[in-house]
């Protein structure tokens, strides 16, 4: 399958960062809505969401801080998420701006915003060390840093699911990529932000129930919507066919009469606040 975990998580072909909007978003909503929560939101700040895909949390922000001056950014390195994200915040009538950024060399003044996060990148970035050191550059004393990642795996059974139906239909390599999404841990997070200056440093767990549609309509959209779906189908006429339907039969003890289901899912939620002086650790 190539390069695998090395390739993170840039969803680039076709209607990809459509689907993503579409299938991924009813995974993300209560992870979205807890980072929001923790984030001090409030009219008046300048905030930056990085790794923003197709915009779930910049959006968010944007609602919770209209008017009194706000300013919402949203960053990621696919500029196709980024064109799906500006056209669902025209529909919504949100204003946010839209960059092309690495997260680790974002292209903005030291201290120019008051709250940075990050929904579910971290784990996807070649180098973490740098992301946060980027983090805390723009954010001015006092502000605050809130990051989520997805625990391991096998806690939440629809991902647990596709790892082990990439596995089992693409090899190894292609199971390792999958599963480089649930390698960030909570340690991790709190020990980096620690390293580059953050105080007050609470790591959690958020765990929510979600109802997902007919398992046969939504697992191949919802498949079609990741790098390593992408992979497999390029790589086999049926590959995510195959996919599907291994994940389908994995979770069919879930399953009600009508195909749905509610699942748990896993996620660490990790918050810092930026110290005065912690440029001078970076």
């Amino acid at each position: 399958m190539g390069e695998g975990a090395a390739r993170g998580f840039r969803l680039t072909q076709g209607d990809g960062p459509d689907r993503y909007e579409q299938y991924v978003a009813p995974v993300m909503e209560p992870f979205v809505e807890a980072l929001l929560d923790v984030a001090g939101l409030r009219p008046g700040l300048a905030l930056i969401d990085v790794a923003c895909g197709t915009g779930f949390v910049a959006r968010g922000a944007a609602v919770r801080m209209a008017g009194g001056g706000s300013r919402v950014v949203g960053v990621d390195v696919v500029p196709g998420m980024l064109r799906t994200a500006a056209a669902r915040a025209a529909d919504d009538g949100v204003v946010v701006e839209w960059q092309e950024a690495e997260a680790g060399d974002l292209p903005y003044a030291a201290g120019a915003f008051d709250v940075v996060l990050c929904q579910q990148g971290m784990q996807f970035f070649p180098d973490r060390g740098a992301a946060v050191a980027e983090f805390v550059r723009v954010l001015r004393p006092g502000g605050r840093v809130a990051v989520t990642t997805w625990v391991e795996a096998v806690r939440s059974p629809f991902f647990a699911a596709q790892r082990q139906a990439y596995e089992q239909v693409g090899g190894v390599e292609l199971g390792d990529w999958c599963g480089s999404a649930f390698g960030c841990s909570a340690a991790e997070l709190t020990g980096l932000f620690r390293a580059y200056g953050l105080g007050d440093v609470v790591a959690r767990e958020v765990v929510a129930e979600v109802h997902l549609p007919a398992l046969n309509e939504y697992v191949p959209g919802c498949l079609a919507a990741t790098p390593w779906g992408q992979a497999v189908a390029g790589a086999r006429p049926d590959g995510l066919a195959r996919v599907g339907e291994v994940v389908r039969g994995l979770l069919a003890p879930y399953a009600s009469a009508d195909g749905a289901v509610t699942l748990p899912f896993v996620s660490s939620l990790v918050t810092g606040v930026r110290r005065d002086g912690a440029e001078n650790r970076i």
